[in-house]
């Protein structure tokens, strides 16, 4: 399973690249719901897409981060005062009457203070690293799908509630941030030839066990070359009305490749061939075989592999 992937967040590359639009009311309608309390996790490199916009939409959402960025810092610092306030009384106990909760106190504020001010150092830092376009699932990232005849860019989430499924849909089947390609006519047949998207991707991460115990391994193409991950989305609607509209979706993985195999996992992502783009975006014209197809002609670059930092 793809858990993770260091993906275009930029949704200018989009539009360079395959002369996308990008849904900008769909964008502030994500960042807006965000500012409102809505628990919703972005990339900081998607984030920062919008960071030269001074007007319009885009400058619009560009506020929204920012004003989300002091949100979270002054929420940061308040939490290292108190770690740093707990460490220093469990010091001072320890100095004198050592006891097993001092001890404790002592451990996890030890653990929480550093993890704090790299968290501080990170919302604050403007040099980018590859780590700002990562995603795991639950997280947000730019998809392109096909609307009103033309492709376009739409944030969404990387774990796929389909449309007409309860929200608890999500807890009890946590796994939906992929989609086999031997369920795709399964579980998946209701967005499978009806909703396709891609996300494009510079490298994929998954999880892998070895003598040592549990790796994180990190897959990239051999050449270099941006992988078109084939994925299916939905639009979920609340039916009471409640809560609102979330837009996800899910890598579609298939047998491995030989090499990620040899490497200890059993699944690969869909690299799909830029000749197909189109028609596995706009699936309604095409049969179950012809879509079958076109994954079958997957791109096959050797995936080279590194244990991750």
């Amino acid at each position: 399973m793809c858990y993770s992937a260091q993906v275009w967040d930029s949704y200018q590359k989009y539009i360079r690249a395959f002369g996308a639009s990008i849904d900008l009311p769909e964008f502030l309608r994500l960042y807006g719901a965000r500012a409102q309390g809505e628990k919703i996790k972005t990339s900081k490199g998607m984030d920062d897409a919008f960071s030269q916009a001074e007007s319009g939409v885009e400058g619009q959402i560009w506020h929204l981060v920012q004003a989300h960025r002091e949100q979270e810092a002054l929420r940061l610092e308040q939490e290292l005062f108190k770690q740093s306030r707990r460490l220093a009384d469990a010091k001072r106990k320890l100095a004198t009457r050592p006891t097993k909760a001092a001890e404790n106190d002592q451990r996890i504020a030890m653990d929480k203070i550093p993890w704090l001010k790299g968290k501080l150092a990170d919302l604050r830092r403007t040099k980018p690293e590859p780590r700002d376009s990562r995603i795991f699932p639950g997280v947000y990232a730019p998809v392109m799908v096909w609307e009103d005849g033309k492709r376009v860019i739409k944030p969404m989430r990387y774990q796929c509630r389909p449309a007409g499924k309860p929200a608890f849909y999500d807890r009890r089947y946590p796994g939906t941030y992929n989609a086999r390609r031997d369920n795709l006519e399964g579980f998946w047949k209701d967005l499978f030839g009806k909703t396709h998207g891609v996300m494009v991707a510079e490298r994929f991460y998954e999880n892998v066990e070895t003598p040592e115990g549990n790796v994180v391994l990190e897959f990239e193409p051999r050449t270099g070359e941006p992988m078109l991950i084939v994925c299916l989305w939905s639009h979920w609607r609340d039916p009471k009305g409640l809560a609102p509209d979330l837009m996800s979706f899910a890598a579609v993985t298939d047998e491995p490749e030989p090499e990620v195999a040899a490497a200890g996992h059993d699944r690969t992502i869909i690299n799909l061939q830029p000749e197909f783009l189109d028609a596995w975006l706009n699936p309604e014209s095409q049969d179950v075989a012809a879509l079958q197809a076109l994954l079958d002609q997957k791109q096959h670059p050797y995936y080279e592999h590194r244990e991750a930092a």
